[in-house]
């Protein structure tokens, strides 16, 4: 298959790599280039087959949370760049059989390839998928893709029209922002949005936590080190205002029904130590075009905690998905007890395929998606930055050759000498 547009081309030397993957018994013999294509109708009884494209810990999570989301739903297909991470999930999904399980760069195509499979999990690192969103959707699969979506400008414009084209074959498409299927969160912007505490004036975005993790210098290659430690590098995971952050962004996307047309930002490395060229702080004004102002704070130091959203209205306050005060009547809180959201995801994207109620959370994650990476850069540059030059950015990160060899630039961006474009 040709490459995705703008799809970063995969070298041959990729496929000699060293013996550890020559070693895997997973490979698979070759298959044609997806043969099966699905229409999004299915009856409520036909099964979900699953195919799992990253499974590390969030994809794997993914893949427990699918298999308790609905009835008849099976794991049939793994994939992952590392032949041990599939060795582990097998482990948990026993029943996938290993010529349905595969390893490489090109994993994903192979998976995608798999006769009857029709519900495909995208979970690995955030700079591969906009082009396993592609290869998903050109074989005809309904999508669940974890957030973020992207890492640059050319990764979310490649999103936006694969959405698009998802729409025009009536596939649908479900993103890990899980606070859009979250009962409380859910109950709490719709009375906001109601208006009951009257217009929003300001927005406040946290996600203020400890540092995250590092795997170590492992692996023989450059290429190797920063895959296995991918949150530590721009071009896999965003910086983690772009890969963390990202839900509380979308939140408050999802009160203004609207994104920011503008921000500003400081930021810094103060305590992070060792490789990895990622920040560990960021501090964001954004502005929207009524008007309205918010605030963005995340980190990844010691201190004390807080992931939250807040709003300021005309006539009260709220932490969305907790509490609403209103400055006259009776507040709300939420109840407790309410379905797992990571399951509810899952659930809703099922019971949109079988009854064919059209679903598509392209469009929303991939502005929430380039909110963040539009603070970042305004952060890494030190300039005002405005959502029109963000999203037409020609400033790749992602590399356009996937090889085990050389890697990207692991510089870490400084303001004053880093450049946006």
């Amino acid at each position: 298959m040709k490459p995705t547009q703008d799809e970063p081309k995969i070298s041959a030397s990729s496929w000699n790599r060293r013996s550890f993957l020559a070693r895997t018994t997973l490979a698979a013999a070759a298959v044609s280039q997806f043969p099966f294509v699905r229409t999004s109708r299915a009856a409520s009884d036909d099964p979900i087959r699953v195919g799992v494209i990253g499974c590390g810990g969030r994809g794997s999570g993914a893949a427990k949370n699918v298999m308790s989301s609905a009835e008849n739903v099976k794991i049939t297909a793994l994939a992952d760049i590392f032949p041990e991470q599939i060795e582990a999930a097998r482990k948990n999904f026993p029943e996938v059989p290993a010529e349905q399980c595969f390893s490489g760069f090109d994993a994903y195509k192979k998976v995608l390839s798999v006769p009857d499979l029709n519900y495909v999990i995208l979970a690995t690192p955030p700079g591969f998928r906009p082009y396993h969103f592609r290869a998903a959707v050109e074989a005809g699969k309904h999508v669940f893709m974890e957030k973020p979506v992207a890492t640059d400008g050319p990764g979310i414009r490649l999103v936006l029209e694969t959405g698009e084209m998802a729409r025009q074959k009536n596939l649908f498409v479900a993103a890990g922002t899980q606070r859009r299927h979250q009962s409380a969160y859910l109950d709490s912007v719709k009375k906001i949005q109601d208006g009951e505490i009257g217009e929003i004036i300001t927005l406040r975005a946290y996600w203020n936590g400890g540092g995250i993790w590092h795997r170590g210098d492992k692996g023989e290659t450059e290429m190797e080190r920063q895959i296995r430690n991918w949150y530590h590098y721009v071009w896999l995971s965003g910086d983690h205002i772009v890969e963390q952050h990202v839900h509380n962004l979308d939140v408050c996307n999802w009160l203004m029904k609207d994104h920011p047309v503008k921000c500003w930002a400081m930021g810094g490395r103060q305590c992070r130590k060792g490789s990895g060229q990622i920040y560990d702080h960021f501090t964001v004004e954004y502005e929207y075009a009524n008007g309205v102002r918010m605030f963005s704070f995340c980190r990844q130091m010691p201190g004390e905690g807080n992931v939250s959203e807040g709003v300021d209205g005309t006539l009260g306050r709220a932490q969305v998905g907790s509490w609403i005060k209103p400055k006259q009547g009776d507040g709300w809180r939420a109840p407790r007890g309410a379905k797992d959201p990571y399951v509810q995801e899952h659930t809703d994207l099922i019971q949109a395929i079988r009854t064919g109620v059209p679903l598509n959370e392209t469009k929303n994650v991939a502005e929430s998606t380039l909110t963040a990476i539009m603070g970042r850069e305004a952060a890494y540059s030190g300039k005002v930055i405005e959502w029109e030059t963000a999203l037409n950015s020609k400033k790749r990160w992602v590399p356009e050759t996937l090889d085990w060899g050389p890697a990207p630039d692991a510089e870490v961006p400084m303001p004053g000498v880093y450049q946006f474009s």
